[in-house]
Order: structure tokens, then C-alpha cells, then sequence
């Protein structure tokens, strides 16, 4: 009996990654953290005030809030799908409907706020890391985006190695791209011209997303 065990946790351990579901997972995920949007705005505003120190604290925070739910998304939504498929399939139809309306709301966005940084500061000096993890972990709309995308990229049977190299995935991703804003991007002409050029980041957001829902529509059906 315990040889059997050790075979099914051998197994379990030496399960190949699912690579395209992860690769899907990640397209998603770049395109999410380089919208223009609050973070960024909290981003750029600890950058300004603080330094690329705080914003390099504030970065983190919010990669760190960003990954406790993706993490908590996968392997939730994971364990929904093994055992009550009609509910994850319910789930399925509301995350396209997400997707659609979430690219409504992108090719619709307005990025006048990304021209006005300060006006958004809070009246209360925080530590940057404290603000990028507020408004990563009490986000509500990033909690729903990643349940809309990753309803339509995960599978019954994904192994831990998956579940978790995705959920890491969101996390690294997210970080990354802030600690970029923060030590790269912030005071030069590139960060400018991801201001000007907002619009279009949107619009091909919204297209991707659209693009997405079709391709899901056409899976189920």
C-alpha cells in the first residue's frame, strides 16, 4: 500500500508543466500590469515623492498583494473545476462575459488621470510599500479580472507544479513591471510616452481580451 502511495505522489510530483496554459496565463498578466491605471498611479506617485526607494517598496507591495490572489484564484478555481464542473462551467460563461466588459471599459478608459498624478495623492504620507499593497490586495476589479482569465486557461488534473508556477507567474510579472516603472521608466521620455500613448495600450488590451472571449465561446460550444 505505501508503494502505491509513493508511486501516485511520484507521479504527481513528475507531472509535466502545462505549458500553454501558463504561456496564456502570462500574456494576460502583461497585459493587465502594464495598463495604465491606479497602480501605476500610486506607483509613479511614490517614485515622485519618495524615490525610486519607496518606489521600489511600493513595487513589491503591490506584486505581493497582486500574487496572494492569484495564487488564491488558481488553486480555488482548481479545486471548483475537479469537483463541481457545472458551477466552474457557470463560471466560465460570467468570466466571458467579464472579459467583454472589461474591454468595453478599456476601449472606452479615459487616461487624462495618468496627466495628473498628484491629484490623486492621499492626504496621509505611507510607506510605499503599504500603498502598493492596498491597492493590489483591495482591488476588487483585479480579483475579477483574474478570476475571467484564469476560468478559461485552467484544466481538471493540472498539476501543484502548474498551479503554482502560474500563480508565481502573476506575482514575478507584476512586480517586475513596477520595479521597471520605478527604476527605469520614471523621469524619462519612455514613461511620457506610455502617458501620451495610453489610448492605444487600452484599445489593443481590449481587442486581446475580446479576442480571448471568442476563442472561449468557441471552445464550449
Amino acid at each position: 500500500m505505501r508503494s502505491v502511495d509513493d508511486g501516485e505522489t511520484s507521479r504527481s510530483s513528475m507531472e509535466p508543466l502545462a505549458w500553454e496554459a501558463i504561456l496564456a496565463a502570462g500574456v494576460f498578466f502583461v497585459l493587465g500590469a502594464t495598463s495604465p491605471g491606479p497602480s501605476l498611479i500610486v506607483v509613479l506617485r511614490n517614485t515622485l515623492i519618495g524615490g525610486r526607494r519607496q518606489g521600489v517598496a511600493c513595487a513589491i507591495g503591490h506584486g505581493i498583494g497582486f500574487g496572494i490572489y492569484a495564487g488564491s484564484a488558481v488553486f480555488g478555481l482548481i479545486l471548483l473545476l475537479e469537483n463541481s464542473p457545472s458551477v466552474f462551467f457557470a463560471l466560465q460563461i460570467i468570466g466571458v462575459f467579464l472579459l467583454i466588459w472589461y474591454g468595453i471599459k478599456m476601449w472606452t478608459a479615459e487616461v487624462n488621470a495618468l496627466q495628473e498624478v498628484d491629484a490623486t495623492a492621499v492626504q496621509h504620507q505611507r510607506q510605499g510599500f503599504a500603498e502598493g499593497f492596498a491597492i493590489a490586495f483591495f482591488n476588487p476589479k483585479i480579483a475579477l479580472f483574474l478570476v475571467a482569465i484564469l476560468a478559461q486557461v485552467l484544466k481538471p488534473g493540472m498539476g501543484f507544479s502548474t498551479k503554482l508556477a502560474i500563480g508565481m507567474l502573476g506575482m514575478t510579472i507584476d512586480t517586475v513591471w513596477y520595479l521597471i516603472v520605478a527604476l527605469v521608466l520614471t523621469g524619462t521620455p519612455a514613461l511620457e510616452y506610455l502617458r501620451k500613448k495610453g489610448e492605444y495600450v487600452y484599445k489593443f488590451t481590449a481587442i486581446a481580451l475580446w479576442f480571448f472571449a471568442a476563442s472561449v465561446v468557441y471552445s464550449l460550444v
